[in-house]
């Protein structure tokens, strides 16, 4: 598996984005702008342009991939449906990965206000007591939620207090990093070998 981050986004200015969507295929230069604003262009720019760099690191692939989308969002790729990948973005972080076996990932900025009413209706009470006092382990629970029912492509239909029980993670092995000086939390989710 090939993880890559791209953060300290904060030096990213409109010559950058214009450069960059220049390199996209006509297909995803369009979806980029149709965002009406720099930090969606920018998002859907250099997402893009990192999957391409971790196909060609970790497959030595070139060519500029096209998506298929499935039922619930997830992605894939319509030229190698054997490659699998995630994309997830905040305001301070872009993140992708891709392997030989499904991958889910989340990053969230730990800038983002979490109201107690979020925390209840996300959170099961035993992850609410963990999170008392500790703002960062709900970001911690959160990417690994949003991980998880990325790497199933089921979307957030699932009852979300109870997507972390063992139970239903028995065959799931989370990667997690916190980066508070750069205001972000990621997660990775796959299945168990």
């Amino acid at each position: 598996m090939k993880l890559i981050v791209r953060d300290n986004l904060d030096g990213y200015l409109p010559e950058d984005l214009e450069r960059d969507i220049s390199q996209l295929p006509s297909w995803r230069r369009e979806q980029a702008l149709k965002y009406r604003h720099f930090q969606g262009q920018r998002d859907c720019t250099l997402s893009y342009l990192l999957l391409c760099q971790a196909l060609e690191d970790e497959f030595g692939i070139a060519d500029k991939p096209t998506f298929l989308i499935g039922e619930h969002g997830k992605p894939s790729l319509q030229e190698y449906p054997s490659i699998h990948f995630n994309i997830s973005h905040c305001a301070d972080a872009i993140a992708c990965a891709v392997g030989d076996k499904p991958i889910g990932i989340d990053v969230e900025s730990t800038e983002r206000k979490i109201s107690d009413a979020l925390i209840r209706h996300t959170m099961s009470p035993q992850e609410q007591e963990k999170i008392a006092g500790d703002p960062i382990r709900f970001f911690r629970f959160w990417t690994q939620k949003e991980a998880l029912v990325k790497l199933r492509g089921t979307g957030l239909q699932d009852n979300l207090h109870d997507l972390l029980l063992p139970q239903n993670t028995a065959d799931i092995v989370f990667h997690t990093e916190e980066h508070a000086d750069k205001g972000y939390v990621l997660s990775i989710a796959t299945f168990k070998e």
